[in-house]
């Protein structure tokens, strides 16, 4: 296909949505408040700060730490905010479409399962420049830091690692070898693992069980590890040297993940997040029966009897929340938090009025007024309502539509109709995602709009919410760079689409690549996805899990911002991989007033070479942001008794304490723009 129409079928969306209008009225002297604050964050020094990779890099990864340092510190990290069920599934791919990005796990989830907990340590010991690596050993999987000339098991699942005698810690091949050595001497155990746990009580385990495990703290004196879901008796059949590999072998296996998401709370007047430290028993795997234990089970009893000692202060792991938008329609306020307001006014605007107007009404009717609304959020959705007033006149009309894949696509919502709300269900179309646009086109004369809103449920883990401490608690409250994002995640699967976006649905243009799957069918291909923002592109965020079986398979990371004239290659990920790893850049030398790019993968095959699962991550400059007023509403018991402190965050950067006589038991924690 030729360059100029590739380019042409790419640049479908255009740039439009990137133009926010002006009330006309509004002097240069007078610049307008700011549309949206971004990045919100309100953290207390109770709980570390993992909204993002550098987040929690800063929180945990200090200057002068060994490599063995930082990879306890990983370990940490992935003991206290991630707990072992099983795991949230968003259909986007790779292991069994569970979760494998870590920061959302911390943040959204607060769970997960072996492969996991293995993705989330491969990750982020990366990420602080350590080499890692993960094995499939019976029934269990694991992850391995390297450092000092070794690798190193370290299991964030069950909670354990396993120094040898000289107190370096040991790495799988030789948990195995002594595992089996002790098997050897005690063949009566390996004909019947049944007897391993009677036998481990007492600390036997620790006086008469391999050397390999008895230098470990993570067993109790019977045998079981921190969350009594597992104990020696399990150990000694994981690391028995089987697995899923050739001949039935333990094998090397790197458990993909996705890497991008963070938190990023932005908040426009009229919008209102709520998160708590309780549940309605909302998540995320709610359409496919049952859910996790920790939707109930209270912190330090039961399986969570480990985490106070990790520093948990949550009730329980699952939290759910809300997030409103009552959009300000008559003041006009909502022009400079809206993609497009056009010909539109509102009815603050009109000075003489013959009869009444709607609150938000089209300007000239001789042509329609559009309004395009952006919804995204840092926690999942799991559900929502949409709910308007709308005035038709004569000839008037109202359609309503929503796109989840960037504007790229619309679906239609039913008619409006006059007078009584129009309300809509939104589950269906914003389950298990985490940003959407809806779109009202109005036509004729009298025809508007008196009240808009859009709620949600979401769901949050408690684990990284800022939670409060008997005793003086510091909280700081600061409104990071004023920068929104534009995501491109789907689904490598075909068979996902419906429950989830799949690649396709981000229009990728595809070169010797095949249609229904990442996966190379020549020995060159690309696919090339458009990327457009509503402000200026300041750097690209993007990579994936990937094969390159052979030295010659690789990847090309590359990018255009000349409609696909050049391309610049930010990063070349080679082979051979085996089945797999995975790799995330950040790229930034973005041409300045930027606001359409290509992002193309291509690839090189000999053996073979695909992507499992890939993200995207476009920042841009958020038009009309910038710092107002923050409200942060905290609620709590103490003794039985209802608290509150409702404080009003005036400066971008701002610490303030909170004093809690007794120890609290945490209840929501509520954002929102102060009133003027």
């Amino acid at each position: 296909m030729p360059t100029s129409a590739i380019v042409a079928r790419l640049l479908v969306a255009g740039t439009a949505l990137g133009m926010v209008a002006q009330a006309a009225d509004q002097g240069a002297a007078t610049p307008p408040a700011p549309g949206v604050v971004c990045h919100v964050s309100v953290m207390s020094n109770q709980v570390e700060d993992v909204s993002s990779m550098e987040a929690w890099k800063k929180s945990f990864i200090k200057d002068g730490m060994t490599d063995e340092q930082k990879a306890i510190a990983v370990w940490t990290t992935v003991v206290k905010f991630r707990h072992q069920e099983p795991p949230p599934i968003e259909f986007l791919s790779g292991d069994g479409d569970d979760v494998h990005d870590p920061i959302k796990t911390f943040n959204v989830y607060g769970y997960g399962m072996c492969c996991c907990a293995s993705s989330n340590i491969s990750s982020l010991a990366r990420y602080a420049g350590l080499k890692a690596r993960g094995w499939g050993i019976n029934g269990h999987s694991v992850p391995e830091v390297f450092f000092d000339d070794a690798w190193h098991l370290f299991d964030a699942s069950l909670i354990c690692s396993f120094p040898k005698a000289d107190g370096k810690i040991a790495g799988v091949e030789e948990i195995i070898a002594g595992v089996n050595a002790w098997y050897d001497q005690h063949t009566e155990f390996r004909a019947a693992p049944d007897k391993l746990y009677p036998y481990s009580k007492g600390n036997v385990w620790k006086t008469s069980g391999p050397d390999i495990l008895a230098h470990t703290v993570a067993y109790n004196e019977n045998g079981w590890l921190p969350a009594a879901t597992h104990g020696w008796y399990s150990t000694m059949q994981e690391y028995n040297g089987t697995g899923g590999g050739a001949d039935g072998k333990a094998f090397l296996y790197d458990y993909g993940y996705s890497q991008g998401y963070e938190v990023n709370i932005q908040l426009r007047p009229g919008e209102r997040l709520t998160r708590n430290w309780s549940n309605h028993g909302l998540h995320v795997n709610q359409d496919l029966g049952g859910g996790p234990g920790c939707l109930t089970e209270k912190t330090g009893e039961g399986q969570l009897r480990y985490a106070p000692g990790f520093g948990d202060l949550t009730n329980t792991r699952v939290g759910n929340g809300t997030s409103t938008y009552e959009v300000p329609l008559a003041s006009g306020a909502f022009r400079t938090g809206a993609l497009v307001a056009d010909n539109l006014e509102c009815s603050s605007e009109v000075r003489n009025q013959d009869k009444p107007l709607p609150a938000l009404h089209v300007k000239d009717t001789a042509k329609p007024g559009v309004l395009i609304i952006r919804m995204p959020s840092s926690y999942v959705y799991l559900g929502g309502t949409l709910t308007y007033a709308a005035k038709l006149g004569p000839d008037g009309a109202i359609a309503a539509a929503f796109s989840d894949n960037n504007g790229l696509d619309w679906k239609e919502l039913p008619a409006a109709s006059a007078g009584a709300a129009n309300t809509v269900d939104l589950k269906p179309l914003i389950y298990r995602r985490y940003d959407y646009r809806l779109r009202f086109t109005l036509t004729g004369a009298g025809t508007g709009l008196d009240a808009l809103t859009i709620s949600h449920d979401i769901q949050n883990s408690q684990r990284a919410l800022p939670a409060l401490s008997a005793g003086v608690n510091t909280i700081h409250v600061a409104a990071g760079a004023q920068e929104s994002t534009i995501t491109l995640e789907g689904s490598t699967n075909p068979a996902n689409k419906g429950k989830q976006l799949v690649f396709s649905d981000f229009h990728p243009v595809l070169a010797g690549i095949a249609e229904n799957s990442l996966r190379l069918d020549a020995g060159q291909g690309t696919a090339t996805f458009p990327v457009s923002t509503p402000g200026d592109l300041t750097r690209l965020r993007f990579g994936c899990n990937y094969r390159a079986r052979d030295a010659k398979d690789a990847w090309d990371l590359q990018a255009s911002f000349d409609g696909g004239k050049t391309f610049v290659t930010a990063d070349r990920f080679t082979g051979p991989t085996g089945i797999g790893t995975s790799r995330y850049i950040t790229f930034s030398k973005i041409p300045a007033g930027t606001r359409e790019a290509l992002v193309r993968f291509a690839g090189t095959q000999v053996n073979t070479t695909m992507i499992s699962r890939f993200r995207i991550d476009a920042d841009y400059q958020a038009p009309n942001a910038g710092f107002r007023p923050v409200q942060v509403t905290y609620t709590w018991q103490e003794d039985g008794q209802p608290k509150q402190d409702v404080h009003i965050a005036k400066a971008a950067d701002e610490t303030y304490t909170i004093t809690c006589a007794a120890k609290p038991v945490m209840g929501a924690i509520a954002l929102e723009l102060a009133a003027p």
